[in-house]
């Protein structure tokens, strides 16, 4: 080993010095999540206040990981918690389970649950980690809950489950960019996000007309 050879270990240190760093300061600073992440689960309520999720249990019999719980109930006639006979009556997410995979999301037949873009969790301990309807559904104003061992930043309620509303229908492409997407409250009905054909980012597009099957 001679002299010089610890100068040119070094020389990869002294050479990384000057250059722009690409590392942030977290988690004072966190860098832009994609528009299509997946991250921890809402359950959704109508623009009038109705929960969307009529315990169907389909999300529950897509579920990959077993994570998710599912129990209907039937709605009080004079009451009902959501539009129909049924409405989710128990609901729960096991985090430790959950692979976030989406499939969910894509096998609720009433948009009721979509993925945020938070996916930061403390848990302390395993109980925690199961969350349950009343820390799923959002609240009055529309917004997710905010648990203590969560760190929501700004956006991380945004254009949850983007991709659902990135593809056209059945695939026809027609319909590419079209809206049939119920809408939510606090949110309305959000923007599609723009297809494959459209330059630029994905930061929503216009909503259009469906068109007529004999075009």
């Amino acid at each position: 080993m001679g002299l010089l050879t610890p100068l040119a270990g070094f020389a990869v240190t002294f050479r990384q010095m000057f250059r722009r760093r690409v590392t942030t300061s977290y988690p004072k600073q966190k860098r832009t999540k994609p528009q299509r992440f997946h991250g921890r689960h809402v359950l959704n309520r109508y623009p009038d206040g109705m929960e969307k999720c009529i315990g169907c249990e389909l999300c529950a019999g897509v579920c990959p990981a077993n994570c998710i719980y599912v129990r209907g109930a039937d709605n009080d006639p004079d009451d009902p918690t959501s539009p129909g006979e049924r409405f989710g009556f128990v609901y729960e997410i096991n985090y430790l389970r959950c692979i976030h995979c989406d499939l969910c999301v894509e096998a609720c037949p009433t948009q009721a649950i979509t993925e945020s873009k938070l996916f930061e969790f403390s848990f302390t301990n395993r109980a925690d980690a199961i969350y349950t309807k009343d820390e799923l559904m959002v609240g009055d104003d529309g917004r997710p809950r905010q648990l203590p061992w969560e760190d929501w930043r700004a956006g991380d309620d945004e254009m949850t489950s983007g991709w659902m509303r990135a593809t056209s229908p059945a695939g026809d492409h027609r319909y590419e960019g079209i809206v049939q997407w119920a809408g939510e409250l606090g949110y309305g009905v959000r923007d599609p996000e723009r297809g494959q054909a459209d330059a630029g980012s994905d930061d929503g597009g216009s909503r259009a007309e469906v068109p007529s099957e004999d075009k």
